[in-house]
């Protein structure tokens, strides 16, 4: 057995099916597909019954990091492949992991990005799962850091750095951005495989990208980099990234100051103006994939992203330096 497929699954019947079909048509000879059934209340686990996958199942709803580890653990592979249960890889992927570890026998790790191709046709989702795709499709392909839902790892290595930390990570979270934070720190080198890709299906509304972006990645992503010392400039922490936060910071400022004074108007458009042009390939890539309303409507999601993101951040600094101020 040389790969071992593991899809963490809770609740979700419906993508289930597909994401295993389009598993079940890659055929790679000397792979096993396991679905890790993590405490679902419904029949999400009689489809992968029904297609014939080996099926674990946890007693109740631990996490994906769990259900990632409960996996593992049972896996047979030399390569330990993570598929999220709402992601349809491309025809070919599983080959195509086999040939990058094949190919770079220092490889630890390789993941790859969503497609352009969001099955969830609204404003809103198609935003959400477009901004992953291009993150990843612009960032430094000798990467310093790790995505489980299309990513793959070697099982030595996955055991030796101890897997993913499910006790911090009871939730879906970033345990896959702190795995890689530990691959890196043990001198492992990961891959970012840019034509390794899969459709995501899930289907986002504002809120839940809002709770997801701040409870499941901004605040513990502050407390990973404030803890580890480690902010690389590469995917979501680019330079320009962190300059956009702080421009659409002084943006709102200026905004609401030029309720008492007018002419400061004119600062909040120029803060504004440098967003856009920091992010410049980014909503010309949206124009491309979807037009120019599309592009539009998109601007004011973008936004906001930076705009929480950006005071999740401070919050959880503001935190850090008052608990070291009362240890004085």
């Amino acid at each position: 057995m040389r790969i071992s497929i593991i899809v963490p699954v809770y609740n979700n019947l419906k993508d289930l099916r597909e994401c295993l079909s389009a598993l079940i048509a890659s055929d790679c000879p000397g792979s096993e597909i396991i679905v890790v059934d993590d405490g679902s209340t419904d029949d999400t686990a009689s489809v992968a019954v029904q297609l014939g996958v080996r099926v674990l199942r946890l007693a109740k709803n631990s996490g994906v990091a769990a259900a990632r580890n409960h996996g593992a653990s049972h896996a047979r592979g030399e390569i330990l492949f993570f598929v999220d249960a709402d992601v349809v890889v491309a025809p070919g992927a599983v080959n195509r992991v086999m040939k990058v570890f094949e190919d770079n026998p220092d490889l630890a790790a390789v993941f790859g990005s969503y497609d352009s191709r969001p099955r969830v046709r609204d404003i809103v989702s198609q935003y959400r799962n477009l901004l992953p795709h291009f993150v990843h499709q612009t960032g430094n392909p000798e990467a310093s850091t790790f995505w489980a839902g299309c990513g793959a790892i070697r099982r030595s290595v996955f055991e030796e750095i101890g897997g993913f930390d499910e006790k911090r990570f009871r939730r879906p979270s970033i345990e896959d951005i702190e795995l890689g934070y530990r691959l890196r720190r043990a001198g492992h080198r990961i891959l970012l495989d840019k034509a390794l890709q899969g459709t995501h299906l899930k289907k986002w509304t504002l809120r839940s990208i809002i709770r997801t972006d701040i409870i499941g990645r901004a605040i513990p992503w502050s407390r990973l980099i404030l803890e580890t010392k480690t902010s690389p400039n590469d995917l979501n922490l680019k330079w320009d990234q962190r300059a956009s936060f702080v421009l659409v910071a002084l943006a709102c400022v200026f905004l609401t100051l030029a309720l008492f004074q007018i002419e400061l108007i004119a600062m909040s458009a120029a803060a504004f103006l440098g967003v856009l042009l920091f992010n410049r390939r980014l909503y010309l890539f949206f124009f491309r994939q979807r037009g120019l309303l599309f592009a539009a409507a998109c601007i004011p999601l973008h936004l906001l992203y930076y705009l929480y993101s950006g005071l999740s951040y401070l919050y959880v600094r503001t935190g850090f330096l008052l608990r070291r101020i009362d240890t004085l």
